[in-house]
């Protein structure tokens, strides 16, 4: 696999470009080729979130000094959030379709980084959707809502998507949640004619394989690519970020559904990956590109991105 390997801790590289009072991260490009599949990094902008929307639950001694080791300062969080493009043989792949023009004024930008590849959004030939939250799936609209990506065939987990079609789980998800749900039902509600569902373990396109990752939300998918003896894990928010994620993947994290499953994911999730020495495509991970390698205190990732 063709890389270019920057260690996450780069914050000039990765998490440079603040831009003060707007909590707005120029994204860097990465890419990388696996076999005959191009993949390339879509930035859809970024989120800026409280501090404790993710750390709440830990020890916030502890947090504190590895936000300070990873150049995290301050009460915001501004998460990039990187959607993965895949071009495989005659087929335009995108995970994820990113927060459309309604959710943060910090998000929303998938239509004017396709531009910057030269991709139309009736270029998209598959959308494979990892869960159901507002930055992952509210720009499945555009602003006429109708489907942004109007020749794409859609693919999503069944247990995902019954979950939020359920009438119960709006009463369930909690007040914090239910914007999330609310928004989920009505954008999955336009587009379910479109939608091909499958379960875990199945080969939803040729070289890509659903995998179970759940806990974030219930049918939460990453993706497994495979080209011969290559391949590389498309995360999804199953591991959500590069700071305490890494450092303590067993910690509860305040922005995951079903913490302890989630935290139990993560760490089976490590153990693969880095045992693997399998590249990883994570959505809120800087750079978005990269690597996990394992050591006494935990794992420690590289981040990767183009010339």
């Amino acid at each position: 696999m063709q890389i270019t390997r920057r260690a996450f801790t780069s914050g000039g590289l990765m998490l440079g470009g603040l831009a003060l009072g707007q909590g707005l991260v120029r994204p860097a490009r990465a890419s990388a080729q696996l076999g005959a599949m191009q993949i390339d990094m879509v930035s859809d902008g970024n989120l800026v979130l409280p501090r404790d929307f993710i750390t709440g639950p830990m020890p916030a001694d502890e947090v504190a000094a590895i936000l300070t080791r990873n150049g995290v300062t301050g009460e915001a969080l501004t998460p990039p959030c990187n959607i993965t493009l895949l071009r495989h043989e005659d087929r335009v792949i995108l995970f994820d379709v990113g927060s459309g023009s309604d959710f943060q004024p910090s998000a929303g930008l998938l239509p004017e980084t396709l531009d910057s590849l030269g991709l139309a959004p009736e270029d998209i030939t598959h959308l494979v959707i990892t869960h159901g939250h507002p930055d992952h799936i509210w720009g499945l609209l555009d602003d006429f809502d109708e489907p942004f990506l109007p020749q794409a065939q859609i693919l999503m987990g069944r247990a995902e998507f019954d979950y939020w079609m359920d009438p119960g789980t709006l009463d369930s998800i909690g007040a914090a949640r239910q914007a999330f749900a609310i928004g989920a039902q009505r954008r999955l509600e336009a587009v379910a004619d479109l939608v091909t569902f499958f379960e875990d373990g199945a080969e939803i396109l040729p070289g890509v394989a659903a995998r179970l990752t759940p806990g974030h939300t219930p049918g939460h998918m990453s993706f497994e690519l495979r080209d011969g003896s290559e391949s590389l894990m498309v995360l999804g928010d199953a591991i959500g970020n590069h700071h305490v994620a890494f450092e303590r993947p067993q910690w509860e994290s305040g922005s995951d559904q079903d913490p302890a499953t989630a935290a139990a994911t993560r760490v089976a999730l490590f153990d693969q990956l880095a045992s693997a020495q399998m590249p990883i495509a994570g959505f809120h991970l800087p750079g978005g590109l990269g690597r996990v390698e394992a050591h006494a205190e935990g794992v420690t990732a590289d981040a990767v991105v183009s010339n």
